[in-house]
């Protein structure tokens, strides 16, 4: 899930202990180098993520899945993209129910105006980081193929798995050598399906 993002520059993982990266915008959106900041969203960005997540997506149900997802307990990796103060993107990977410990990522958000300059490539590769380094096996998504699979993500490697968003646009990415197991049922957290997303 990822909010109106189809094209995002491209750079290797980075070591997780480094969560400040530069952009270079393409000639297109602007001219200056853009010194990001990926950090562990905190209390005070919270009226600005659910700014961040509206405007991404042009509605509220995303954001009201953040809050709720915050309020259940079930975030267990929130970051944001700060702009030399100003938030400007987010990621957020929530508990689910698998045959082994795994994530749900979703949403992704990026501010309109920013988008399409690398920050939610950046958020995503900063979050697998993450996830990787405190020890979760994999990490799920339901989204554009074409954006997410540059990442890692294999919609073959999700088709053994029961879930209500089953399908082409359904992907997992393993976050060692291979998958505890490549069968069995997953729920994503309660809040996904009191949005009806799920």
């Amino acid at each position: 899930m990822v909010g109106r993002i189809s094209a995002v520059s491209q750079f290797e993982f980075l070591p997780s202990i480094l969560t400040k990266l530069i952009f270079v915008c393409s000639p297109a959106s602007c001219s200056n180098r853009v010194m990001i900041d990926f950090r562990d969203e905190s209390p005070r960005d919270r009226n600005a993520v659910y700014r961040v997540v509206s405007s991404a997506f042009g509605q509220l149900a995303e954001a009201e899945l953040v809050e709720k997802l915050r309020a259940g307990g079930d975030s267990v990796v929130s970051l944001v993209a700060d702009d030399d103060g100003e938030v400007v993107g987010h990621v957020l990977l929530s508990k689910m129910d698998a045959p082994f410990p795994a994530l749900a990522l979703a949403p992704v958000s990026v501010i309109p105006t920013r988008q399409r300059t690398g920050i939610g490539s950046g958020l995503v590769k900063t979050a697998v980081n993450r996830a990787r380094n405190e020890g979760w096996a994999a990490i799920f998504v339901l989204g554009d193929p074409s954006y997410y699979e540059r990442f890692g993500f294999d919609r073959k490697a999700a088709v053994g798995f029961t879930s209500p968003y089953a399908g082409r646009h359904f992907m997992v990415l393993k976050l060692s050598s291979s998958l505890p197991a490549t069968t069995g049922e997953l729920r994503h957290a309660p809040a996904f399906a009191a949005l009806g997303l799920g």
